[in-house]
């Protein structure tokens, strides 16, 4: 299991949860920082130092926010594992969920 961005970090992007990542996992789109599922090791230091609690383990995603499992994972889709966030730098774009508007 890993652990996920949601909305609440559309338009934030506090950057508190890529200081505290040990594995360099979480990456930055255009609107929102996303959690690559296959470098997350499921620490869980992200998630307390979020300012916007937008972050939340898999399996306690609220019922409203469940669809960002998916987003998080589909945004890797083009890019893959590459193997940690500052190698590749800002991605630039958004699950198109995000970049649509059709979330927050």
């Amino acid at each position: 299991m890993v652990y996920v961005v949601t909305d609440e970090c559309v338009d934030v992007q506090d950057r508190s949860c890529v200081e505290e990542c040990p594995v360099d996992c979480i990456y930055e789109g255009d609107r929102m920082m996303y959690i690559n599922p296959e470098e997350c090791v499921d620490c869980g230091r992200c998630e307390p130092v979020c300012p916007v609690t937008s972050i939340f383990h898999l399996e306690d995603l609220p019922p409203d926010r469940a669809g960002f499992g998916r987003i998080n994972a589909d945004f890797f889709a083009e890019i893959g594992s590459p193997g940690g966030a500052r190698k590749i730098g800002r991605i630039g774009r958004d699950h198109p969920a995000v970049a649509g508007g059709e979330v927050r």
